[in-house]
């Protein structure tokens, strides 16, 4: 359709233009039902999952009682149960191929298992057992070759044909909760100590690179799936710290809204944002350019919500929680599941366009960025606001009865690091 852009013809485009963003806002808030359904059967805390690489509605889950199992989304039905250790199963991971995936638990143990259940009359074995010397914390396969990853005392890199680690790699004395490698270089792998030690690792050359040291213990770290060199690491402290392993020594942003420990983190695989999972019972998505949440799911029942993942197709979150259960989140809080007909597309489009071009407008704003909170939660920000607010009083009352230059100014991002020992 030819158009003339001439503000002249069009003397009311601008309001009629900030009425209809202002509707699209409303209606984004009172469609927003995250809420897809919950796969329960676990008769423990869900303590790991894991993403089939090749199939989408294939999910794995491993509960505190060392009981693992296989979920199908689409019938959000469990269609494999396998008692796989004693104790608690401390992490898990699939081959890159999608035909088998390990396991690792408190009895000291990691065990392989096909991804296919057992025929007619066969028994429930798994298909490798690895005997250790102490408790695994976590484990991650390459994404490329049949080498795997292990963490306890050490980081131990492992041949899937071989019975003994090919190399442990190992800096200071203390244990490691969990050890990721990257997806893009794929030689390289990360881990979090509970000594608060963030350290990377090369494999090539068997030999720690580098590591950081935060103010407060790590719990896990995610790589960035589209950016080699990004990753962010979720810490007690109640932050996320995004970091670019070459510039160790400040973060790219620390994204904060959480009121309790961040337990887990995953990123979706746009590599825009990521998902992560607090002891304060709630999940938030945040944007990985900007230091708060876009999102915060919650509901009454859920617990503290340990595990969290986000599906391969960019659409939907799951996350696992003390209270037994696996729930389903949609990534969108709004978004319109089905097939959506051409009209409906480009009026979704244009509603967007409308969204962002008035995003900074106060009303907009307001209504776009107001969330319902558990009081629990709601009572715990306010309180840390007044909290920070009497810190940086201190600090400037400190710094006015102090000689010139004595009481340095530090950044937010430098605040939280220790030191970069390379």
């Amino acid at each position: 359709v030819p158009r003339n852009y001439d503000p002249i013809l069009h003397p009311f485009e601008v309001p009629r233009e900030y009425t209809r963003a202002l509707n699209a806002t409303k209606l984004e808030r009172v469609f927003a039902k995250p809420f897809l359904g919950s796969l329960d059967g676990h008769r423990d805390g869900v303590n790991c999952m894991a993403k089939h690489p090749k199939s989408l509605s294939t999910v794995l889950s491993g509960a505190c009682d060392g009981e693992v199992k296989i979920w199908n989304l689409t019938k959000r039905q469990c269609i494999r149960t396998i008692q796989a250790h004693e104790g608690f199963v401390r992490g898990m991971c699939t081959r890159f191929c999608g035909t088998s995936f390990f396991t690792v638990g408190d009895d000291k143990t990691v065990k392989q298992w096909k991804m296919q259940s057992p025929e007619y009359g066969e028994e429930e074995e798994p298909i490798h057992t690895i005997l250790g010397k102490t408790v695994y914390t976590g484990i991650d396969h390459h994404w490329k070759e049949a080498v795997f990853a292990t963490c306890g005392h050490q980081v131990d890199i492992w041949d899937e044909q071989r019975t003994s680690p090919m190399c442990s790699l190992t800096w200071g004395f203390d244990s490691i909760s969990s050890v990721k490698f990257n997806p893009i270089e794929t030689y390289l792998l990360g881990s979090c100590a509970s000594d608060r030690n963030i350290v990377l690792y090369d494999m090539r050359k068997s030999t720690p690179l580098k590591k950081v040291i935060l103010n407060m213990r790590t719990n896990t770290l995610c790589w960035n799936p589209m950016e080699a060199f990004v990753f962010t690491a979720a810490n007690e402290d109640y932050n996320l710290y995004t970091f670019d392993m070459r510039f160790l020594d400040s973060p790219m942003m620390v994204h904060m809204d959480h009121v309790s420990a961040v337990l887990d983190v995953d990123y979706s695989p746009t590599g825009k944002e990521f998902v992560s999972a607090s002891f304060d019972k709630s999940v938030r998505i945040f944007p990985v350019d900007k230091g708060h949440s876009r999102e915060v799911y919650h509901t009454k029942r859920m617990q503290h919500v340990i595990t969290v993942k986000w599906t391969s197709d960019s659409k939907y979150i799951l996350c696992g929680s003390d209270e037994m259960n696996i729930r389903l989140w949609k990534a969108n809080a709004s978004e319109k599941l089905g097939v959506l007909a051409p009209r409906e597309k480009a009026a979704m489009n244009y509603n967007q366009k409308l969204k962002e071009k008035f995003q900074y407008h106060p009303k907009i704003r307001r209504i776009a960025q107001h969330r319902h909170l558990p009081k629990s939660i709601f009572c715990q920000i306010k309180e840390q606001r007044i909290m920070r607010e009497a810190r940086r009083r201190k600090e400037l009352n400190r710094r006015k009865h102090s000689k010139p230059g004595s009481v340095p100014f530090v950044s937010e991002r430098k605040k939280h690091i220790v030191a970069v020992v390379k």
